[in-house]
């Protein structure tokens, strides 16, 4: 009975030894397959180049609207709509049969105030002698020479009463002021018009300027950098249209309004960009691109970051491989990346994607990858 019992008591021990060296052995197995395997970038001071998008109001450099400055029928029209004309090209005849006439009229007018100016002038010199003799009193004479000068007088009046007429008969032929692209024709020919009827538009497309707003802080940098060797602005610019095609020829920013907008904080400028294939219409819209090099700064995966509270997070993993959430100020964004302003450093190890699968104090194994 004793022997059993002893039997009993060792194999009880063998089998506590053999479940505690299986115990012993087995967790860390099932630790790393419990494990996840997660990529890891480490962060490295970089010199690169940013690139940061406006959006663009585009104008041509001369834009006006070309209306009637006389009444009458719209005679004949010598353009059609979106054609380039040249300056001085006759666009519209508007109907001058009673221009014609008032000019008539005004030379008619000023020929007799010539001539009653004359006779007044001729009777003067009548009364001068009368006077000289001691026939009339002294004052004919000066009644006589207010009458020449009203008479002279006359004659401006009438002179400027052609000039008038002359004017509006070279109204009724309205021509180009310059080289453009002729907009919309809303007439037709025989409708009745009245001074300052809209006529069309008439844009000189040769170059095109580029309208944009800049926050006032972008503003200072760009004014405390941009005096370089020539003493003037002359940052290059590159434009995106609307369909995303890039403009082919680059641009240069020409001047900064002089106010900034109260309500929004920001300043307009204006680029300027060369059309000669006559691309780009009045009244565009694209993205100007501004390029500016950033020397050693950190660059932060977009995937790698998550926000609370309107704080950006990334987790930071520590020497035992352990991840820890840190928040960190971005500079700025472009393309797939944050500029870090503050909250990381150099050779910060961050978990580059998977930031929903942990949480914080979580181990993991790193898998590095290099981008």
């Amino acid at each position: 009975m004793t022997k059993n019992i002893w039997m009993a008591a060792v194999l009880a021990a063998i089998t506590a030894i053999v479940q505690t060296g299986c115990s012993s052995y087995g967790q860390p197995e099932k630790i790393k397959e419990d494990t996840l395997q997660l990529p890891v970038v480490t962060l490295r001071a970089k010199d690169t180049v940013l690139q940061t998008a406006y959006v663009a109001d585009i104008q041509a450099v001369k834009n006006i609207e070309i209306r009637a400055r006389v009444k009458g029928f719209l005679e004949a029209i010598y353009v059609d709509e979106g054609k380039p004309v040249r300056k001085g090209q006759l666009l519209f005849k508007i109907s001058d049969e009673e221009y014609k006439v008032a000019l008539s009229k005004a030379r008619a007018a000023l020929t007799n105030a010539i001539a009653n100016a004359r006779s007044t002038e001729l009777e003067m010199d009548r009364v001068k002698l009368l006077v000289d003799r001691n026939v009339v009193a002294a004052s004919e004479l000066e009644v006589a020479k207010s009458r020449l000068a009203a008479g002279q007088a006359g004659i401006e009046e009438e002179r400027a009463s052609v000039k008038n007429a002359e004017n509006h008969l070279f109204y009724t032929a309205v021509r180009a002021p310059f080289d453009g692209i002729l907009d919309r024709i809303p007439l037709k020919a025989g409708s009745l018009i009245d001074e300052g009827t809209l006529l069309s538009s008439l844009s000189d497309i040769s170059s095109m300027y580029a309208y944009f707003s800049r926050p006032e802080n972008e503003y200072l940098q760009y004014e405390r950098t941009r005096k370089v060797a020539t003493g003037e602005g002359n940052e290059e610019v590159r434009l995106v249209l609307a369909d995303g095609s890039s403009y082919p020829y680059p641009g240069k920013i020409e001047t900064v309004e002089g106010e900034i907008e109260q309500n929004t904080g920001s300043i307009d400028f204006r680029a300027r960009f060369p059309n000669p294939r006559q691309l780009l219409r009045h009244g565009a819209s694209g993205k100007l691109f501004l390029s500016a090099k950033a020397d050693s700064v950190l660059l932060v995966p977009q995937k790698s970051v998550f926000d609370i509270q309107d704080k950006s997070y990334v987790y930071v993993l520590d020497k035992d491989n352990k991840l820890h959430m840190r928040s960190f100020v971005p500079l700025t964004r472009f393309a797939h990346y944050y500029i870090v302003k503050e909250g990381l450093h150099a050779d910060d190890r961050i978990l580059y994607e998977g930031t929903q699968r942990v949480k914080d104090g979580m181990m993991i194994q790193p898998r590095t990858i290099t981008l």
